[in-house]
């Protein structure tokens, strides 16, 4: 071996022949981390170190064989990336002959194959060489736990790496495997084990003849049967290798006449554990079994099923397990269908579990309810009334069952789809004497617990509103309680209007479905909120606390919620049909085509003076920027012009926000031509007139902001020119942080305006585009810019690269890395927590470039984990917890400072801060220790 790999000296040897006489002869025992570190620095190459241990691995004596190859193996582990293809080849080759060797020398083999068996340069073929080497000389069965452990690592590595070389060995690599396997009993060997044969099967390995060998090689453990020791260093629990090998019994349906005898002799066993464990792994089946290796055990499962009167939880999880399945089979006989026979029985236990007191008992039997449901002609019109109590009751459970309501409401909606009439007839009318019952505790202001039950019934009128006929009867109870409360003397806050519109929001996306129940709600819903609006916004001696509360900014972006929800879905003819009644109640006052339209004066918010009327373009604004491209609006030169107008009058900001943001989403969609290019003249002239002195810069800024991210999202050429001049306004005093803070606005995706669900353009790749095209000015921008208006800069920059794709950060990384650290010095804390979340993703994509800067990293993230902002000091920890992803020899002269540092967020007064302390001070000190 040595000859043939032997090279000139590139170093000195002396010093290497020293350690290694002294290793080989006993004197010394850890010369292994200095020879490594000396061929990572390039004093010696590996095969100087073959070369220097020649003697050795020549030596008669096998001890002294087995020290020198236990050395080279160490050295390898540590240098395995440092290997050219050549000397991979010769290394195999000597390792390989050496299985043949006395059984001393045999671990230290093991060893070296296993650092071989991680190298990028391995040339095709080995892999499957050095396998059949170990499965024809290794009797692995006799070998000690860690060795053994090693053999499960060399497949694992090779299975990773060479997956089609080991498949062309085809069933041998399994029969190998189950060879190297058989009789093994080390739990930390076993969980490795059932992982490889999980993905023996996963991955689609050839098992050939083998099936039943590779079943009786896992099977012979359940159920497990595994209590830790104390104090157990490797810390694996029963429940780990339960789960493991239910992983594989339950991966592949060629396993299932072994398996299933066997679950079902352990259901009728005596022992608990056992019945509880095979009951899982039946549940577990049941996600890949079919009907074919089902049916012939159906019988015996569902005799041993009904004997069971514990584990209720498990049985019920298994009973949906196989309904589920059961769903996916066909049967043209009505008479053939199986759950018929046992349709009773299983209402009785779903029904039984609905009323228990376990929470978890509840939600099982919520979803096996719906499975039931689903199933065509099962349940009986008594069935369904009792299922429609049950829900209805669970749909007002307290807050500490809130998965359970929640359940309910959304089994609720699944099932009134499919049994309209049970709904409207046995649940719909309680809903609405609720509802009724709600207002009146309204009107006495009532207890909280009365308005939280108020609030569950609104929720789930709006989740039973899944079928054209149920939308009938709820949309009109929901638009009755408003005006209701609209009417009374109720105690209207804004949470109770806007707890309605977020039930018709709901209702509105359900009706999306279906083209029928979107125009219905869309042409009922719309004017009555219209109306509502219309009327709060009138001037009145003494105004109601309803139409107060109707004006409120967070009543209104509720509203809008609801109305472009309802408008998004509309099929351009109807679109085109509804255009032309609201866009003139808002242009001209016409308000014939609102219910009880009779109101004390004219609605004209574009030329009244009082702010209420103005509000109410944000209702425009939600309309017609959600309609589809090619309706036609009418008026739209006046519209279009109005709304510049009103986009910079000072007296009002939300409402010329609104108009700002509803020009721009209507400029947005509006085809290029010689009109387009009018209204953007207009809007460039509005523009640079208000930014320059007086009342209107603010509003000249938004409407600036917003017109050019219209620009920037289409494409359009004069989106350059404006984010040009959005960037000059950074150093602007005024102005300068608002325009920083506008680079989020460009980047992020809206939810109410220039969405694609509202139909606007929005190119894929803008943000791409928005980077490439604006960065470098940034950063340019930065260097030159004055020390005082430098933050702005950072804080444009960090929102850019924060919503930027990171495949398309990481190339550029290097360059604006610097950058992003100095953002962490800035005192303002949205430039922090922006560049925080920027970096965290960073440090786990791109941990070699970000390993070059650990110091300041670990300087800056420790010094803001005690920012005076909990959402800065959470983010801090955050990317502390990231940094341990770095190369640990990186990160290890770091640790006792941080583990330190890390203390004093452990007593922050926020749980939330606590608890990211303590996940990232467990990392850190985890941190070097063996398996980490």
């Amino acid at each position: 071996m040595a000859a043939a790999v032997a090279v000139e000296a590139a170093a000195p040897m002396g010093a290497l022949w020293g350690l290694v006489h002294d290793f080989v002869m006993g004197q010394q025992e850890g010369p292994a981390d200095q020879v490594a570190a000396d061929v990572k620095s390039g004093n010696y190459t590996v095969l100087q170190v073959v070369e220097a241990l020649g003697s050795s691995l020549e030596n008669p004596e096998p001890r002294t064989r087995a020290r020198g190859i236990q050395l080279l193996s160490q050295v390898l582990l540590h240098c395995h990336t440092l290997l050219l293809e050549k000397e991979v080849v010769h290394l195999i080759l000597f390792y390989e002959n050496r299985l043949k060797d006395h059984h001393l020398v045999i671990p230290s083999v093991l060893q070296g194959l296993k650092a071989l068996s991680l190298c990028v340069a391995l040339p095709p073929g080995l892999a499957v060489s050095v396998l059949k080497a170990i499965f024809q000389e290794v009797h692995v069965q006799s070998l000690p736990q860690v060795d053994r452990h090693t053999v499960y690592n060399i497949i694992t590595n090779f299975m990773r790496t060479r997956e089609e070389e080991l498949k062309s060995l085809g069933a041998d690599f399994t029969f190998g495997f189950i060879q190297v396997m058989d009789g093994e009993k080390d739990p930390r060997n076993l969980l490795v084990a059932f992982r490889i044969v999980h993905d023996l099967i996963s991955r689609d390995y050839s098992l050939g003849p083998f099936v039943e060998e590779l079943f009786e090689v896992t099977s012979c453990y359940f159920p497990i049967d595994f209590t830790p020791p104390p104090n157990d260093p490797h810390g694996i629990q029963r429940e780990d290798l339960i789960l493991s090998l239910r992983a594989v019994l339950a991966s592949t349906p060629r396993f299932a006449e072994f398996l299933l005898p066997l679950l079902i002799e352990k259901v009728d066993s005596e022992v608990l554990s056992a019945k509880l464990d095979s009951l899982q792994t039946l549940n577990a089946c049941c996600a890949v079994y079919g009907q074919k290796e089902l049916k012939d055990f159906l019988p015996s499962l569902w005799a041993s099923i009904r004997r069971e009167s514990s584990q209720r939880r498990t049985i019920l999880e298994m009973l949906l397990g196989f309904l589920k399945l059961q769903q996916k089979w066909s049967y043209e006989d009505k008479d053939q269908r199986p759950l018929n026979g046992f349709k009773d029985q299983l209402c009785s236990l779903v029904f039984m579990a609905l009323t228990d007191p376990s929470t978890q008992l509840q939600l099982v039997g919520i979803r096996t309810l719906t499975v039931l449901g689903a199933q065509p002609d099962l349940l009986s019109s008594e069935d369904l009334e009792l299922a429609v109590g049950h829900l209805y009751r669970l749909s007002f459970l307290k807050e500490d069952s809130q998965s359970c309501r929640m359940a309910a409401l959304e089994a609720s909606g699944t099932l009134a789809a499919l049994y309209p009439v049970a709904f409207s007839s046995h649940l719909v009318p309680k809903l609405a004497e609720e509802l009724r019952v709600g207002e009146s505790n309204l009107t006495k202001g009532d207890e909280p617990t009365q308005c939280s039950r108020h609030l569950c019934c609104l929720q789930a009128l709006s989740a039973v509103s899944t079928h054209p006929s149920i939308v009938k009867e709820t949309l009109p109870l929901l638009l009755q309680h408003l005006w209701q409360v609209n009417r009374g003397n109720m105690v209207a806050q804004s949470s109770d209007v806007i707890a309605v519109c977020q039930s018709l929001k709901q209702m509105a996306e359900k009706c999306q479905q279906d083209p029928e129940s979107c125009w219905y709600f869309h042409q009922t819903a719309i004017p009555c909120l219209l109306a509502l609006a219309v009327q709060a916004s009138m001037p009145e001696k003494e105004p109601s606390v309803l139409r107060k509360v109707l004006l409120e900014d967070e009543v209104l972006a509720a509203m809008v919620s609801v109305i472009g929800t309802a408008t998004t879905h509309l099929s351009p003819e109807l679109a085109a049909q509804s255009v032309t009644h609201i866009v003139p109640l808002f242009l001209d006052g016409n308000v014939s085509f609102l219910p009880e339209n009779s109101f004390p004066s004219r609605f004209q918010p574009f030329q009244d003076g009082s702010s209420g009327q103005r509000r109410l373009i944000a209702l425009l604004m939600a309309f017609v920027c959600s309609l589809p491209r090619n309706v036609e609006i009418p008026q739209l030169n006046q519209l279009m012009r109005e709304l510049l107008e009103l986009s910079c009058c000072h007296s009002c900001p939300f409402s010329s926000t609104a108009a700002a943001k509803c020009f721009a989403g209507l400029l947005n969609k509006h085809p290029a031509g010689q009109q387009l290019d009018e209204f953007l003249q207009l809007a460039v002239d509005k523009v640079e007139a208000g930014l320059g002195s007086g009342p209107c810069r603010s509003q000249a800024f938004t409407l600036l902001l917003w017109v050019t991210k219209a620009l920037v999202l289409r494409y359009h050429p004069l989106s350059s020119c404006l984010t040009a001049r959005l960037m000059g306004l950074l150093i602007d005093p005024e102005l300068g942080p608002a325009a920083a803070d506008g680079f989020s606005l460009l980047m992020s995706d809206c939810t109410d305006v220039l969405t694609r669900a509202g139909h606007a353009e929005v190119r894929i790749m803008f943000r791409q585009r928005f980077f490439t095209d604006n960065v470098p000015a940034l950063v340019q921008g930065f260097h030159a810019a004055p020390q005082d208006v430098k933050p702005n800069y950072l804080k444009g920059l960090s929102h850019v690269l924060n919503r930027l794709p990171k495949p398309v950060l990481l190339p550029e990384l290097p360059t604006l890395l610097s950058l992003l650290l100095e953002a962490l010095s800035c005192p303002d804390c949205v430039v922090q927590l922006s560049t925080l979340s920027c970096l965290q993703p960073l440090l786990l994509e791109a941990p070699q470039v970000m390993s070059l800067h650990v110091d300041t990293l670990v300087t800056k993230f420790l010094n803001l984990s005690s920012s005076s902002s909990m959402a800065v000091r959470i983010a801090a920890l955050q990317c502390l917890h990231a940094l341990t992803r770095l190369p640990t020899p990186v990160l290890l002269p770091y640790k006792p400072q941080v583990i330190r540092a890390l203390a004093k967020p452990l007593d922050d007064k926020k749980r939330l801060v606590r608890k990211e302390a303590v996940s990232a001070r467990g990392e850190w000190f985890l941190l070097g220790s063996p398996g980490s």
